[in-house]
């Protein structure tokens, strides 16, 4: 099992009809690792799954859940951050969050 640890800023993604999601992006070295990770395990099975996404276990503070990342066209990764999350962390919008992801 692997770990990258990251910080980034919350950030949100609203869509035409209003509906609005969280997300945390993790680059560069982090990024290299899961697309890495990623490509063994579409080799392993022969296909990639759901938009290309690779479950983790993602950890903030206190707070550990089962999710997935997924890749963005920039070569980055996209962390999804729910509701509950946020509230029992205390975070927001535009907030610098120190987090990990393991794989």
């Amino acid at each position: 099992m692997e770990t990258v640890e990251h910080r980034a800023s919350l950030w949100r993604w609203t869509v035409g009809n209003g509906v609005s999601w969280f997300f945390l992006t993790i680059d560069r070295q982090g990024a290299d690792t899961l697309s890495a990770t990623a490509l063994m395990r579409r080799l392993e099975r022969g296909s990639a799954k759901g938009f290309g996404g690779l479950r983790v276990a993602a950890r903030i503070g206190n707070s550990r859940w089962q999710t997935s990342v997924f890749p963005a066209k920039d070569g980055s990764w996209w962390l999804p951050i729910k509701a509950a999350i946020r509230r029992a962390e205390g975070i927001g919008e535009g907030d610098l969050i120190t987090f990990s992801v393991e794989f």
